[in-house]
């Protein structure tokens, strides 16, 4: 049983790419799980069918001004069909985002992508870790350092590039969600699976009769 997760994301200067590559590489971690990575201001056809046929869908953002970026937005928007149709009915769903300071009210954003997936009747997935680098044992290598709990959050400095910011805690925590999003994703599709060969049957006996 193979997997599709996508990874819908926008990145103004290569800090959310670099996040939604960790989350790829996370995914990757479970064995039957496909990461597909889409950048939502060059989707395509090819792109939307892909989402369409996705288990899940993994929103990826940064926060500009306390919410999701212009180009993200415009991509939310664009879903209106979609959300008309039900078309990402009952597929699972998750978020990161990543802003230049420790804060910036990236919770704000986790809620918008949140919303986002509620309106589309999705399942949302949480990060499930602990919070981190919050005792006087504490570290920034911590996971978690954030302190996020609705899904990851990164911090990376003004004055550094991709290839150094956001750090590697940052990166991992990033990790463990793709990697999260796919054993759950697993679970749920065996399930309804195991749910579709019990009530088979009865479908057929109700007919026969």
């Amino acid at each position: 049983m193979t997997l599709n997760i996508s990874i819908a994301y926008h990145s103004g200067y290569g800090h959310t790419e670099a996040l939604a590559k960790a989350v790829e590489g996370g995914v990757r971690r479970f064995s039957t799980a496909q990461p597909h990575l889409i950048d939502v201001t060059q989707i395509n056809d090819a792109g939307w069918a892909q989402l369409a046929q996705s288990d899940a869908i993994i929103f990826g953002s940064p926060t500009y001004m306390g919410a999701v970026s212009g180009p993200f937005k415009t991509f939310m928007d664009q879903t209106s069909k979609i959300w008309m149709e039900r078309g990402w009915q009952n597929k699972l769903a998750a978020g990161f985002t990543v802003s230049g300071s420790q804060s910036g009210d990236k919770f704000a954003t986790l809620s918008q992508l949140a919303t986002l997936a509620a309106q589309h009747g999705m399942l949302w997935v949480s990060l499930g870790l602990l919070p981190g680098n919050h005792s006087s044992t504490g570290s920034i290598d911590d996971l978690n350092r954030i302190g996020g709990s609705i899904g990851a959050m990164a911090q990376a400095n003004t004055d550094q590039g991709a290839d150094l910011a956001p750090p590697q805690a940052d990166r991992e925590t990033a990790a463990l969600l793709g990697e999260r999003v796919a054993r759950l994703a697993a679970a749920y599709k065996n399930g309804r699976m195991a749910q579709d060969a019990r009530v088979e049957p009865e479908v057929r006996m109700t007919k026969a009769g």
